[in-house]
């Protein structure tokens, strides 16, 4: 069962602001393109199709805590951990580090619904060929 995922990303100019740091709303981009390779890992995608239906994720809660700075061309390392897995939710913590120094630490609570277009969400237990892959840390 999987309950943390690892990846890597080098800061672009993109992603900095006018003093050469990375934005703070740049973190919740990388957790999510975090999140997405996670579920690409197991097979699925955050907009997958199954039994004829369109399921997205999409988010209850999403917060950060910035602890350090990141520049142009630094490699952060990030670390998400499913910290709760509900019948219809994930909770996952992401870890951020530059060089083994604690750069930032976030949070996105997101919720599995159905999402057809012309119909209103729907939220619906996380598939078994889903739900079967993922172990809560906690």
């Amino acid at each position: 069962m999987h309950t943390e995922y690892r990846t890597k990303r080098k800061i672009e100019f993109a992603d900095t602001d006018m003093a050469g740091i990375v934005h703070f709303t740049r973190f919740f981009v990388f957790m999510e393109t975090a999140e997405h390779e996670f579920l690409r890992s197991l097979g699925t995608s955050v907009a997958t199709e199954w039994n004829g239906d369109k399921i997205g994720w999409p988010r209850l809660a999403a917060s950060c805590e910035y602890l350090s700075p990141l520049r142009f061309e630094d490699e952060v390392d990030i670390h998400l951990f499913v910290s709760r897995k509900g019948t219809k939710s994930l909770t996952y913590q992401f870890h951020f580090t530059h060089q083994g120094e604690d750069i930032a630490r976030g949070q996105i609570t997101t919720v599995c619904c159905i999402t057809n277009p012309g119909e209103k969400l729907r939220a619906i237990p996380i598939p078994d060929f889903i739900a079967n892959q993922i172990h809560s840390a906690l």
